[in-house]
């Protein structure tokens, strides 16, 4: 078993570093707000404009379907989250690629347990890309709890080392998922419980120390039709993507939908969209979304979609950039 030890925001250094916070903030299990103050309006993306291509086909280290991906705004990478080859989906046994910005692999690491990889986000800590995802995988293949662990190329970490940090921000939720907003520097967590998916917003200056608990926005997002398949976070408002992979059924231009929530209302604000995206793939099944801001400025909102036939899959990153 490796794990990182370069990283200094471990569970431990998270605990170091949260000076004046509760350490009841920062245990397994600890309960969130019940009401949440309101997120200041933002402009969102236009779903019904044009996508642009980041890049097309490229190879992970895993060729089996990309589930999510993420940007580390600051060190300028890329990580596309992937089940291992030859591992059950119930195993939760994750690879997680890096790419450079024109999809060019740079190196792998294997989280084994870890979870299903629907969503996960990237915190840099100077050199070091460390990621926000699920980990303590259940029977069913999906992460029990959100782990902080630094990415070191190369290397395998069981979801049972003691070497990072481990969480579950909501008291009685049994699984977890989160992405993060690098612009309006916030992070948003899906998580089950009672029977439905919920959301919860944070700071990232929160959740930087650990402290889940002061979200800034709770809310149980509006029935959407379709199979989900990612989810992120721009400002004031939830963007969330269905859909499935190409089939006799399901033919060019597919039945890939993306739909914006507004988060302080939990209501739709546009959507579901039909996104013609790449469309012309091989294969495309719609996997993940992530914000990334240009060095120029530019929001941009990126939708990612396995392409490539079976056994040679691929990924596949697009983006929009209008906003309103």
């Amino acid at each position: 078993m490796e794990h990182n030890s370069r990283t200094s925001l471990t569970r431990r250094g998270l605990l170091r570093t949260a000076t004046g916070v509760g350490l009841a903030a920062f245990g397994v299990g600890y309960g969130a707000a019940s009401a949440a103050a309101s997120v200041g309006m933002t402009s969102r993306f236009d779903l019904s404009q044009p996508s642009y291509d980041l890049f097309r086909d490229k190879n992970l280290h895993s060729n089996r379907v990309q589930q999510s991906f993420a940007f580390d705004s600051v060190n300028k990478r890329l990580f596309v989250a992937a089940k291992r080859l030859d591992s059950p989906e119930s195993a939760g046994d994750l690879c997680i690629s890096q790419l450079d910005f024109a999809g060019n692999y740079v190196s792998y690491m294997h989280l084994n347990g870890f979870g299903h990889g629907v969503a996960f986000g990237v915190r840099p800590v100077g050199s070091t890309s460390n990621l926000w995802i699920e980990t303590d995988a259940n029977g069913n293949g999906y992460g029990t709890k959100l782990a902080f662990i630094g990415y070191n190329p190369g290397t395998t970490v069981d979801a049972a080392s003691q070497g990072f940090g481990k969480f579950q921000p909501i008291s009685g939720a049994t699984e977890y998922t989160c992405s993060i907003d690098p612009v309006y520097n916030r992070m948003i967590v899906r998580y089950h419980k009672d029977g439905a998916k919920h959301i919860a917003v944070y700071e990232l200056a929160d959740t930087d120390k650990g402290d889940f608990s002061s979200p800034v926005a709770m809310f149980t997002p509006p029935a959407i039709a379709g199979t989900p398949q990612g989810y992120t976070l721009y400002g004031s408002y939830m963007y969330f993507i269905t859909g499935d992979g190409y089939s006799t059924s399901n033919p060019d231009p597919g039945n890939t939908y993306i739909t914006s929530i507004n988060i302080n209302t939990g209501a739709i604000a546009q959507g579901p969209t039909l996104t013609k995206a790449g469309s012309t793939l091989v294969y495309r099944e719609p996997e993940g979304l992530a914000i990334y801001r240009t060095d120029a400025g530019e929001s941009r909102l990126f939708l990612g979609f396995a392409s490539g036939d079976e056994g040679d899959r691929r990924s596949s990153i697009f983006y929009k950039n209008a906003l309103v």
